[in-house]
């Protein structure tokens, strides 16, 4: 398939909890790592991205650096907003436009109003030229979208007011932004998913949604957690008597309290070791059984292992991004 890493921008979604945000810095340190100025997008009062490089968050809606050729920016609609009013009209103009109660009416009131914000945003950060002058530009945006459903909704936006607006500066940019999101060779849509039926279930939906709206399919899905098929049927065999008893059927002699007591113990620890290997392998060959449930619609399918340790670290997130260089 065609690298990701050549599209301007990569929308990344989801279930919620299936690890959206992990993928999207693993993604925006493998850009970095390739060359290409890239910047993570946060939406909302999301700002996690700082804390895993160790950097302080800034305001929302400051583009923060996290390091070379890597930066981020969580996207405050206010914000957002008044940049977009002062592109549309000038400083003064937009200021004025921004205060105006009836103008924050519609924007409270019109359907998609903070997402289309956001997604005027977004396409701005993907402009080489940018609205302040001094900004730099990059070549990739790597967007930490909302999970699936909401995801959508923030994609519909932009038609949502071409509709409404028809003609004049706001329809310009609602096409202009929509344009970019139906060309598959400025924008990729990857799909983050856990082993598990409902969250597969969800990426078969997003699927149908991006094509309705956009007439667009995932460029891939990303199976995120997943855990290594460690036994063959004949080892799981030879396993199955430790979890019913916890020993080898050979008899044993006659025995005092104290060692009596050992083998029980022994047994125990054996009991509970064979049924956490069976209970492991079990997980493993049900998350397996959904990547191929995905492999069957044809989506490019990566999996990710899962991490050991007690937190996500920023090594953690670069193993993530080597698996994915391996892969995409």
């Amino acid at each position: 398939m065609q690298s990701l890493l050549d599209s301007k921008l990569i929308v990344i979604t989801g279930k919620g909890g299936v690890g959206k945000t992990t993928i999207a810095a693993a993604t925006g340190l493998l850009a970095a790592q390739r060359g290409l100025r890239t910047i993570i997008v946060e939406l909302g009062d999301q700002s996690r991205l700082p804390d895993l490089f160790e950097h302080t968050a800034r305001a929302p809606g400051v583009e923060t650096k996290l390091q070379e050729l890597l930066s981020s920016i969580s996207i405050d609609p206010d914000q957002a907003l008044l940049e977009w009013l002062q592109a549309l009209g000038g400083r003064v103009s937009g200021r004025m436009l921004a205060s105006s109660g009836a103008f924050q009416y519609f924007a409270a009131a019109a359907p998609g109003a903070k997402e289309m914000v956001s997604m005027v945003k977004i396409w701005e950060l993907t402009q080489g030229e940018r609205w302040q002058r001094r900004a730099d530009g990059y070549d990739l945006v790597v967007l930490d979208a909302p999970a699936s459903g909401h995801a959508l909704g923030m994609l519909r936006s932009p038609y949502t007011f071409g509709a409404i607006a028809r003609v004049g500066p706001i329809a310009g940019h609602s096409e202009q932004i929509s344009g970019l999101l139906e060309d598959p060779a400025r924008t990729s849509y990857l799909a983050v998913a856990l082993g598990t039926e409902m969250a597969v279930t969800e990426v078969l939906e997003l699927q149908d949604g991006l094509r309705e709206q956009l007439g667009r399919g995932l460029s891939a899905v990303i199976v995120n957690g997943l855990l290594p098929q460690r036994f063959t049927a004949a080892e799981l065999r030879r396993i199955a008597p430790l979890s019913e008893n916890g020993q080898p059927s050979a008899g044993a002699g006659r025995a005092d309290g104290n060692s009596h007591a050992a083998r029980s113990s022994d047994a125990a620890v054996r009991r509970a070791a064979a049924m956490a290997a069976r209970t492991v392998h079990d997980r493993a060959r049900f998350q397996h059984n959904q990547v191929a449930r995905l492999r069957r619609q044809s989506f490019e399918v990566v999996g990710v292992p899962f991490v050991w340790g007690a937190r996500l670290d920023l090594p953690a997130v670069q193993r993530v991004a080597d698996q994915l260089a391996r892969k995409l």
